[in-house]
């Protein structure tokens, strides 16, 4: 799958077909999501993967009773190790670089599993002291994100954005409204509908030859 259709593919999904997600395409999300980057290199996540019913359950409960969670047959746990970065950046480190770390290690896990044909949804609303519990997670490490990942049972349309123009900005804050602004995006604009005639011309050519 090409990487902008990944991206304008993925979706928040909160129903799954109750399919086993194969332990290789576990590892590939994982492996994803170890790719990112981080502050000073230093590696501050951990994975915990949760398979049992009854712990699924649990997280289902303790994410402020989102019981949809443990309709997936796999839910990722991402935790930070606070530690690892308090001791080289201090409190900016503790309270800001090892939830960007998390945050980029997630985004790149969602989009592979999109890309592996999965689906997932970003859940951070829950108890963290009941996911620590559930999970037997030491004191020194938080819980930042639970990704319930499966094949996903429902398709979901494209949420309302913000117009690019709108939100994006040259040099300050003031500029967004300058005419170079609106040339950059309407060349933006312009690469999509090419791609997009093309990719259709493509694929009608392709129906001509394939039967």
């Amino acid at each position: 799958m090409e990487f902008e259709e990944v991206i304008k593919k993925r979706r928040s999904v909160r129903k799954f077909l109750h399919i086993p997600v194969p332990r290789e395409l576990i590892a590939r999300i994982i492996g994803a999501g170890h790719e990112a980057p981080c502050a000073g290199n230093i590696i501050n996540w951990r994975f915990v993967i949760v398979q049992d019913e009854q712990k699924r359950k649990d997280l289902a409960e303790a994410a402020l009773e989102q019981h949809w969670i443990a309709e997936a047959p796999v839910v990722l746990v991402l935790c930070s190790r606070l530690n690892e970065l308090k001791k080289f950046y201090g409190l900016r480190g503790e309270k800001l670089y090892s939830i960007q770390n998390c945050a980029a290690v997630a985004e790149n896990m969602v989009l592979q599993a999109v890309n592996l044909g999965l689906a997932s949804c970003w859940v951070s609303a829950f108890d963290e002291n009941e996911v620590q519990r559930t999970l037997d997670i030491p004191d020194d490490i938080r819980p930042q994100v639970i990704l319930p990942i499966g094949y996903p049972a429902e398709t979901n349309p494209r949420p309302l954005r913000y117009k690019l123009e709108d939100i994006t900005f040259f040099d300050s804050f003031k500029s967004n409204k300058m005419e170079w602004t609106a040339a950059f995006l309407r060349d933006y604009k312009f690469v999509e509908k090419v791609k997009e005639s093309s990719s259709n011309f493509f694929s009608r050519l392709k129906s001509l030859f394939v039967k």
